[in-house]
């Protein structure tokens, strides 16, 4: 008897579908509101260092002088306070998360000079 149930759960698997996704090939669309990292559009950033004012872990560093906006994506929490705090709204929350790294590193975005 215990022969019969088995072969009838081998024969179900067999014939249905996958229970999981197929990883490398179908990836899973993110969640509505899924947090994944900032992104900068530095060209319209004008280095009012007010994201860098609002981060709560003090992940971001404006320097006006040089044009120079950076981020430390190991302190950053994804929370979002900078992307709202933006005037000219240039950071934005991708849903997409960074990639994982070894090593601490410090993205760094540079605004080439405008010819005018």
């Amino acid at each position: 008897m215990a022969h019969l149930t088995i072969s009838k759960i081998i024969t179900r698997s067999a014939v249905s579908k996958y229970a999981t996704r197929l990883y490398p090939f179908v990836k899973r669309e993110p969640y509505k509101n899924t947090r994944g990292h900032i992104a900068n559009e530095i060209n319209l950033c004008i280095f009012c260092s007010l994201c860098q004012k609002k981060c709560p872990t003090h992940a971001i560093t404006v320097k006006k002088p040089d044009k120079i906006w950076e981020i430390d994506r190991m302190k950053c929490i994804q929370c979002g306070a900078c992307v709202d705090a933006c005037p000219k709204k240039c950071l934005s929350m991708d849903q997409q998360y960074s990639a994982p790294s070894p090593v601490k590193s410090i993205e760094s975005f540079h605004q080439e000079a405008s010819t005018l």
